[in-house]
């Protein structure tokens, strides 16, 4: 199995998972062109993609579904209320409706070889899912846009050996920025995203002695910074009460501009 981030941030979200047969996009946050290039640099192409999963109807997050759709025949999958909302939003374009597949939250589907399981999240969004891809017994998943998490957050992540996570602002960025009061109270509520501590007490529940790597996603552009997000979550995994410290696994920060490194297994 493979999985990469192709992008990740603020400005557009796009994660490429799958096995030697089966390719999936995990969101299309960012142009076609953008996302062509992250997948040559894995020896891919849009052909190779057999569906796009798609989390909320967020323009970070839906960017070039249209596109991708209508010019390579690719099936959109998403829930419901995110389906509607793709629909509605003018600048998507039309996407043809035989290639629009409906999922549900908790029942797993399958897509190739790949075994799909859409999972609930806290977002200000129609409809929106995290995903846990397995294969063979090896599992990822994406988890962002979630303004908090709960028992059943960690009961969907558990036993993963490569998760992308979300770890968005700093708190104290994001209080003293210059986002306008009601952007920074949806920012930091129960639907919004997660904060770096928050992200690091996160990990600290869902560490297991199988996990090969965790990527740190979708970090604001005006209130984080690589660096800063990752020796928090660092410190929060190694401080907290779990029985592992931050060396325990690999570690590394989803790149907003450019494709962040590979792992197989």
């Amino acid at each position: 199995m493979r999985f990469c981030s192709i992008a990740s941030g603020s400005s557009g979200n796009c994660i490429y998972a799958g096995s030697d047969s089966t390719g999936i996009l995990v969101d299309a946050g960012i142009s076609g062109k953008r996302i062509e290039q992250g997948l040559h640099s894995l020896d891919l192409t849009l052909r190779d993609i057999s569906g796009l999963l798609v989390t909320h109807e967020h323009s970070d997050h839906i960017k070039g579904v249209g596109v991708l759709a209508r010019r390579y025949g690719i099936p959109v999958y998403g829930t419901p209320g995110t389906l509607a909302a793709l629909r509605e939003n003018t600048s998507v374009g039309k996407i043809p409706r035989d290639l629009l597949r409906e999922i549900h939250a908790d029942e797993t589907f399958g897509l190739g070889d790949l075994s799909i399981h859409p999972f609930r999240i806290s977002h200000d969004a129609a409809e929106p899912v995290g995903y846990r891809i397995e294969h063979e017994g090896k599992k990822a998943a994406v988890a962002t846009d979630m303004g908090c998490y709960t028992d059943y957050t960690v009961e969907e992540l558990t036993g993963l050996d490569v998760l992308l996570l979300e770890s968005n602002h700093d708190v104290r960025m994001l209080e003293a920025g210059r986002y306008p009061y009601y952007l920074k109270r949806r920012i930091l509520s129960d639907h919004g995203h997660l904060s770096n501590e928050t992200s690091g007490q996160l990990l600290g529940l869902l560490l297991n002695d199988n996990i090969r790597h965790v990527f740190l996603g979708h970090l604001s552009q005006e209130n984080n910074y690589e660096a800063l997000a990752f020796e928090t979550v660092c410190q929060e995994v190694t401080m907290g009460d779990n029985p592992y410290k931050s060396s325990d696994f690999r570690r590394s920060v989803a790149h907003r501009d450019r494709t962040s490194e590979a792992v197989e297994w």
